[in-house]
């Protein structure tokens, strides 16, 4: 069976309703950039397009060349905003700058990532973004995360009580990018269904 990491990562762990401090080690990723409402922008889903042809190609060259078959990460996203209000409260989502990304294991190359590319390019009707698609280790560190249960749009009171109470109550502060892993795949669950680890890096003041 092919190796799972969500089930081995404490970074893949999260619970409803509690807020855990986590370390989390340097990651590898691919990563594709974009802006936008998420809903409506035709970037989004390009950017998508564009990652898992990528993603599954790696998944076969590491099982052809090093014996180790991985299972393919769920989709993941970092957020930023000119106004961070725009996630709690406003949920302006036009405002929203993201790079979306999968984890891949450390023994993942570049060189490995250029033939998943080059092979993909070479299929019918090639994702726009594919020469956008880059290999870069996240290193987050410290961080707040908790396990979200619904629609995307319901996740404002849960990052308000994470910013304005826990971060202050426990002598953080924020420091990276809003992090989001895709747990479910929103064209097969329903959004009350729909579960998401919300993840802010942070840094101890106290």
């Amino acid at each position: 069976m092919a190796i799972d990491p969500k089930k081995t990562l404490d970074a893949y762990r999260a619970k409803r309703g509690e807020l855990r401090l986590v370390e989390v080690p340097p990651m590898q990723y691919l990563m594709v950039d974009g802006a936008g409402d998420p809903n409506t922008s035709p970037q989004f889903a390009d950017a998508v397009s564009a990652l898992y042809p990528i993603a599954y190609g790696v998944k076969f060259a590491s099982r052809e060349q090093f014996g180790i078959d991985t299972v393919v990460m769920p989709l993941e996203g970092l957020w930023d905003a000119p106004d961070r209000a725009s996630f709690t409260t406003r949920r302006d989502k036009t405002q929203w700058v993201w790079t979306l990304m999968i984890m891949v294991p450390d023994h993942v190359t570049s060189q490995m990532v250029e033939a998943a590319r080059a092979a993909a390019l070479r299929k019918k009707q090639p994702s726009e973004r594919l020469e956008d698609v880059r290999l870069e280790t996240l290193d987050e560190g410290l961080v707040v995360q908790t396990l979200h249960v619904g629609p995307f749009d319901d996740e404002g009171p849960v990052l308000d009580d994470l910013h304005h109470r826990f971060v202050p109550e426990n002598g953080l502060a924020m420091t990276g990018l809003h992090h989001e892993i895709y747990l479910s795949d929103r064209r097969r669950v329903e959004p009350a269904k729909l579960q998401t680890i919300l993840r802010q890096p942070v840094t101890r003041v106290g």
